[in-house]
């Protein structure tokens, strides 16, 4: 029976993942392309997530042993081959991405396996907007409803609980909201009030002198003036997870940064010396398009629509003893 529930939970994931990538190209006009697992180490290619996090990385041999990395997500590398393919404004592509994150703690949301639907759009430098990014959201949010309608259809015990609409707040609104909360109590009161919010603005400061989170300073842009008189043109999407109770991000993304919003984040991040790197250098000299673009989590969004309470029942990890036994013991079926 163990093995059968495996095999139906499997086919379900399929049509979650299939349904969600045609709804989401089709939504932000993206073409799927094929996606690396390693980069070239030293050319600043790799996304440096929170700045701390230690890729995988090994020599290559016919490369006279120049050190690669398995790249921890796609951001920066996706808004070089927009350049490289010549994809047209309003234009993007969809990656199926797969990552290793070693750093990563294990908990029920988290594993050191990382698989994400990587996108980047190509878009005209006025589009570099709030009221562009929202719109952007707004049609990712719809590709998620559609997604969530479908498998209420088929497998009937599996409720929808998504809001109509998706509520846009900025980190600072959120900070005047729950003054004395610290920044996760704040996204799991914000989510659990509205169901679905996009928060504005992760990785700036606030005008407590603290960063909501972190955000590396090479491709959102979380320090430009936005119309909403705040800082920001970039985000998170959490749901309000109904098996786990909690506040459940399922994605990261922004408009990218652009050669003023770089050096300005740069500084403020102390790393002016990435401007040395050859993706940084391009940007500076106005050598990449202007983009936006974000990732979305696969296995996040197959345990939200599947109402899965664990990572370890959406893909295959690998998972320490005690956290194998503390999933059995709260009947967690591992795929």
């Amino acid at each position: 029976m163990k093995y059968q529930d495996i095999l139906k939970t499997e086919e379900a994931l399929t049509v979650v993942k299939e349904t969600f990538a045609r709804e989401l190209a089709k939504q932000l006009s993206l073409v799927k392309v094929s996606a690396p697992i390693a980069v070239l180490d030293g050319t600043g290619i790799n996304d440096d997530l929170n700045g701390i996090e230690r890729p995988v990385s090994f020599p290559v041999k016919s490369l006279q042993e120049q050190k690669a990395v398995v790249v921890h997500s796609l951001a920066k590398w996706k808004r070089l081959r927009l350049k490289e393919l010549g994809v047209e404004k309003g234009k993007g592509i969809l990656t199926d991405m797969r990552a290793l994150r070693p750093d990563e703690d294990y908990s029920p949301i988290h594993s050191i396996y990382v698989d994400q639907w990587d996108w980047e759009k190509h878009i005209d430098p006025s589009e570099r907007t709030l009221s562009y990014l929202k719109s952007s959201v707004t049609k990712i949010y719809d590709a998620l409803k559609t997604t969530e309608k479908t498998i209420a259809e088929l497998y009937p015990e599996i409720p929808a609980v998504l809001p109509e609409t998706i509520t846009f707040i900025h980190t600072e609104e959120v900070l005047k909201k729950y003054p004395i909360l610290t920044p996760k109590e704040r996204e799991m009161a914000i989510s659990k009030e509205y169901g679905a919010v996009f928060l504005i603005g992760v990785g700036g400061k606030l005008s407590d002198g603290e960063i909501h989170d972190g955000r590396a300073a090479d491709y959102d842009d979380w320090s430009s003036p936005n119309e909403d008189g705040y800082f920001g043109l970039n985000g998170d999407i959490l749901l309000w997870h109904p098996v786990l109770q909690s506040s459940f991000e399922v994605s990261s993304m922004g408009i990218r940064v652009d050669s003023e919003a770089l050096l300005r984040q740069l500084e403020e991040k102390d790393c002016l010396e990435r401007t040395k790197l050859k993706f940084h250098d391009m940007l500076l000299k106005d050598q990449l398009p202007q983009s936006m673009g974000g990732g979305i989590g696969q296995s996040r969004i197959c345990m939200f629509m599947l109402k899965k309470s664990h990572i370890g029942e959406v893909q295959v990890s690998i998972w320490p003893e005690e956290e194998k036994l503390k999933m059995v013991a709260q009947g967690v079926q591992l795929l």
